[in-house]
């Protein structure tokens, strides 16, 4: 993961836990799916890595749910705040391409935030998290999702001068609209951000050895507003009320074919291949 990734939120840190409606609600759903898929620590000891953890969102669940956890960030100024938020954690300056442990020694791993869109190199990071990981242990993950009604209005923004605020030229949406698996796409504020289809990402997880269990999808529904229109501290009362609604629906579909075929963010559950398998 470039310096210029760790420079990005490291800026953010100070005001990264003051999340706007999108990431609340993001958040929201993902802390859902981490207790129902990976839940409490199943014996005393065992170890779970946060990777990609910020300021310590999901780290903070898994303690609470009595995993020994673990983190890693390339961030330093977002790990400050997640040692404010869990002084007893273990958390490392790191990337996920490069993970500073020995192999099979995690029973779970979340790498949740979307980290996968911003490295280098997602077929290697997978690899990592699947070394690490100890046969049968299980690995959650989401990922900036194509395609998605995001795209769509991106590609609306990008005819119309710009409108929505997306900051893409015509021929860049036109371009994303017409690749059929992995890309690169700008989001403003956050530099350019890897967009995944799930069979693509179904074939990486398989190659470092990951068995792709199940998958969600987030803000399906709620795309139905433009994501450029929700980031933001305090959107119009009219739009805050729409996007409630959308969120209600959002959530209690996000298992479904269509929220998963229509999500911004894909959320997939995989597990370590045993060595037999």
């Amino acid at each position: 993961m470039p310096s210029a990734v760790a420079a990005l939120f490291d800026a953010m840190a100070p005001t990264y836990d003051d999340l706007e409606p999108w990431y609340e609600h993001l958040y929201d759903v993902l802390h859902a799916i981490l207790r129902e898929s990976i839940g409490p620590a199943p014996s005393a000891g065992a170890r779970a890595l946060d990777a990609g953890c910020g300021t310590g969102f999901q780290s903070a669940l898994l303690d609470a749910l009595g995993w020994s956890t673990h983190g890693v960030d390339v961030s330093a100024g977002l790990l400050a705040v997640a040692r404010r938020r869990l002084p007893g954690a273990a958390l490392a300056v790191a990337s996920v391409e490069a993970l500073p442990y020995p192999d099979a020694s995690f029973d779970a791993v979340v790498c949740c935030g979307s980290t996968l869109s911003f490295v280098d190199d997602p077929a290697g990071a997978l690899v990592e998290m699947g070394r690490v990981l100890r046969p049968g242990g299980r690995l959650l993950l989401d990922c900036e999702h194509r395609p998605s009604l995001d795209l769509a209005w991106t590609l609306a923004s990008a005819l119309t001068g710009d409108a929505l605020g997306y900051g893409v030229s015509p021929r860049e949406a036109l371009r994303a609209l017409a690749t059929r698996d992995r890309l690169r796409l700008p989001y403003p504020g956050y530099g350019l951000l890897w967009l995944f289809t799930r069979r693509e990402l179904a074939s990486l997880l398989r190659a470092a050895g990951l068995v792709p269990v199940r998958a969600w999808g987030v803000h399906g529904i709620t795309n139905l507003l433009p994501s450029t229109l929700l980031h933001r501290a305090d959107p119009p009362r009219a739009l805050a009320s729409v996007y409630r609604a959308l969120r209600r629906v959002d959530a209690a579909l996000r298992g479904t074919p269509p929220a998963r075929a229509l999500a911004n963010s894909l959320v997939v559950l995989a597990e370590r291949a045993h060595p037999s398998a």
